[in-house]
């Protein structure tokens, strides 16, 4: 059965109003009678009251912001004195509720209404679901005020039987707001009404139980602060006490910055912003971040070496005898650095090392293939000039902040890599070698590249700012060698701020220099050999050079002496190579293998690629030097009827430009030239680059495809011994190229002896090694003519027509 709730006869009561607060049936509350409705609903009452009728009886009704609730509450007068506070009061309980009526008159100034009671029944015995609900609440209702500390009212709760004693008995709760007690009091439903203070008393624990939470965690907090803040406090104490006992003299960890800074040979700019950050640090307590931000910060400010210098060493021929005893070759460098000495030398006698706060810095950028000697050059610099050496590698490197630091506010900020090169060089006149430049990549944090626009410029690196630093920098007393593979991987604004010295790989005499003076030392050591018990002849390493290892630098050429070093090792430990023992060129191929590298000039005359007309050689250049480029033509027969040219090989737009231009140069001048041009309008011309998995373009390679074609059209094959290069134009002009000593010394490396250049580039010869040009039989050319005259061998039988 479910409980219900009925109206009785009506009642005429006085209201009692109450603002923002709700009496419930079973409460007793005191009255203040100073309060005028109070007062008149209370006088009406004791007026209205019969002799020996019982107490005088009101009616409680909340009032919330001028409104009245629809139920009221009956309350007996149960005593009118004064209290505690001497003032005027009445002691009211509440009985039951009223259901308000319609208003009436009455004695007195109050406010009459009529009303009915509100009876509530309950199903005898209670349903389980009801006996549950009144555990749980008493279950809850004892947990709160135990909180609490009230455990003589625990007691009275737990007496309680009635359901709706029980829910109204919720009206002494602090904790509930007037509008969740107006809830209450119209639920005429007892176990309604119950249910809904069985809600919100758990809703008020699970807040509780959150804020106890957070309250403890704040606690520990506080409780970790405060023990931190003792613990330092002692520690200063055992520390003031260290000091007396020693008898240093007292001062803080700010003191102590204050006096390294002033005590520091420190620029005057440099003094000022650090003893500001000292005066932060001052102000700042133990527990701010920002002290130990200030405090890295004045670490890194006083590590740097502003005043220490090297002196530099100014005996120019004693550099010079550095230079070339560690690097064979590289002319270019080594005159470059010995100019710089030179005028370093005469400044310092004159009194012009500061110019215009500038000092007499270099910024050199090295370019050139890998295994040049690029890299060990800058460590040889840093030698000859009695100087520091760092090096920074930049390859790969696709942050901004990597070179110009990062802003202090970042978590974990760094200096860059300038500022820390400087830092662990030590001075302020380093070599610093900014490895890899070529490399240097670009992304959604920046490019480093632009940052080192100012690092690499004479005319601003004595004011350059690190993001980290805020303080100005003198670089002009710095020697930046910068490195790099290809010439157009770097930036044109930075290319333009750096002297450009070019390292084109090394002759075959000066491989084997290297190789006798420096690598087979050094691979002797690491096999465990001593000096003299392997030994190899200049020809060995000249044949190593020239037909095992192929190339500008001489890194290849250093693991094959390794490899030969380690198979002689292994024979001697394996009791069947004796040592000391001598490698001759003879030996070379029972230890490593066969030759990879074999000249044209040394193959058999059949096996050679230019045996057959319209294959023609010519030379390019690459990231890893100069190299000789095969360039092969071929007709199609007139019955296919595939006219037209084709290209392959993987070329690029300029290189099939070129093409179309030579096919288009003999197809106007071919009666001049005595060729059969006239079927080339009906059949196709296919021209071939060998190593198509190869990237290739440029013009350069416009004569050595004139040449293939004139070639398979006359029928004549191309000299086996000459290689070619050069731009060709629409009348047949020679017109000038690039890289002319990496040609020529790429075609020296593949055994060729004529060499075909543009007249114009005759002037590039002057670089190219003297030793180099004895050996190779150059022809300056300005017509295509001319090329076919010394690149096309007689034809043995006249040749009407070439297929």
């Amino acid at each position: 059965m479910a409980s219900a709730s009925k109206a009785s006869a009506p009642l005429t009561l006085p209201v009692l109003p109450l603002d923002d607060e709700v009496v419930l049936p079973g409460m007793v509350v005191p009255l203040d009678l100073s309060d005028n409705d109070v007062r008149a609903a209370v006088e009406a009452a004791q007026a209205a009251a019969r002799p020996g009728g019982g107490k005088p009886r009101v009616l409680l009704v909340p009032r919330v912001d001028g409104t009245y609730a629809g139920t009221g509450v009956l309350g007996t007068v149960e005593q009118v004195g004064r209290l505690s506070d001497g003032d005027p009061g009445a002691l009211i309980r509440g009985v039951g509720r009223v259901r308000i009526g319609a208003g009436t008159t009455g004695p007195g100034a109050a406010l009459w209404v009529e009303g009915s009671t509100v009876e509530e029944t309950l199903p005898d015995p209670l349903p389980g679901s009801v006996t549950e609900l009144v555990r749980e609440y008493k279950a809850l209702a004892t947990s709160w005020l135990k909180k609490r500390g009230a455990w003589q009212v625990v007691d009275r709760v737990q007496q309680i039987d009635g359901v709706g004693a029980l829910a109204d008995n919720s009206g002494y709760s602090p904790f509930l707001t007037v509008e969740q007690k107006v809830e209450l009091l119209e639920a005429a439903d007892p176990v309604a009404r119950l249910r809904l203070a069985t809600a919100q008393l758990r809703e008020h624990l699970a807040e509780q139980d959150v804020a106890e939470t957070i309250a403890k965690d704040v606690q520990e907090g506080v409780d970790k602060q405060q023990r931190e803040f003792l613990l330092r406090r002692q520690l200063e104490a055992v520390r003031k006490e260290l000091r007396d006992l020693n008898g240093e003299a007292e001062g803080d960890e700010s003191d102590d910055y204050r006096a390294r800074v002033e005590a520091a040979d420190l620029p005057e700019k440099v003094r000022d912003a650090a003893l500001k950050e000292v005066e932060k640090l001052e102000r700042s307590s133990d527990q701010s971040p920002e002290g130990s931000w200030i405090r890295t910060w004045l670490d890194t400010v006083l590590e740097l070496p502003w005043s220490e210098r090297t002196e530099d060493q100014y005996d120019i021929p004693g550099a010079q005898a550095i230079l070339d005893a560690e690097h064979a070759g590289l002319e270019d460098v080594k005159e470059r650095i010995t100019e710089y000495l030179a005028v370093r030398k005469r400044r310092a006698e004159r009194g012009l090392g500061v110019v215009g706060g500038r000092r007499g810095g270099a910024v050199l950028a090295l370019v050139g293939p890998p295994g040049v000697g690029k890299t060990s050059l800058g460590e040889s610099v840093a030698h000859a000039m009695g100087r520091k050496f760092v090096r920074v590698a930049l390859g790969g490197v696709r942050d901004e902040a990597e070179i110009r630091g990062h802003r202090r506010t970042y978590v974990g900020a760094l200096p860059g890599r300038i500022v820390r090169a400087i830092k662990e060089a030590g001075s302020m006149n380093p070599v610093v070698l900014l490895d890899e430049i070529d490399k240097v990549g670009s992304d959604f944090r920046g490019d480093p590249a632009a940052a080192l626009l100012e690092v690499l410029d004479p005319a601003q690196n004595h004011t350059f700012r690190d993001h980290y630093l805020e303080v100005e920098l003198d670089l002009s007393d710095v020697v930046f060698l910068a490195t790099a593979n290809v010439l157009e991987a770097i930036p044109e604004a930075l290319l333009d701020r750096m002297e450009l010295v070019r390292l084109d790989g090394y002759t075959e005499d000066e491989k084997v220099v290297i190789a006798r003076d420096h690598l087979l030392p050094r691979q002797l050591e690491r096999a465990g050999l001593e000096p003299g018990e392997v030994v190899l002849e200049d020809a060995s390493l000249r044949k190593l050079a020239g037909e095992y290892t192929r190339e500008a630098g001489v890194r290849t050429l250093e693991r094959a002496i390794a490899r030969l070093l380690r198979k002689v090792t292994a024979q001697h430990e394996l009791g069947d190579r004796e040592l000391p023992f001598t490698v001759t060129p003879e030996d070379l191929r029972d230890l490593i293998g066969r030759p990879h590298h074999v000249p044209e000039s040394a193959q058999d005359p059949a096996e050679r690629r230019t045996a057959v007309p319209g294959v023609a050689t010519g030379l390019a250049v690459t990231g890893a030097g100069g190299d000789v480029l095969f360039v092969e033509a071929s007709l199609a027969d007139p019955e296919t009827g595939a006219a037209g040219l084709t290209l392959t090989g993987q070329l690029g737009d300029v290189m099939k430009e070129s093409a179309q231009i030579a096919l288009s140069f003999l197809r106007s001048h071919g009666a001049e030239l005595e060729l059969p041009v006239t079927g080339l309008k009906d059949r196709g011309v296919h021209i071939h680059f060998p190593a198509g998995a190869v990237p290739k373009d440029g013009p350069s390679a416009g004569v050595t495809m004139t040449t293939a074609l004139a070639s398979l059209l006359s029928g004549r094959q191309v000299r086996t011994d000459v290689a070619m290069t050069g731009e060709v134009s629409l009348t047949g002009r020679v017109l000038p190229i690039g890289g002319v000593k990496q040609k020529l010394l790429a075609a020296h490396r593949a055994g060729i002896t004529t060499v075909v250049i543009p007249k114009r580039n005759e002037a590039d010869l002057d670089d190219v090694p003297a030793e180099i040009l004895e050996k190779l039989e150059v022809h300056p050319v300005t017509d295509v003519r001319q090329v076919l005259e010394i690149a096309l061998a007689p034809a043995a039988v006249p040749v009407a027509v070439a297929a």
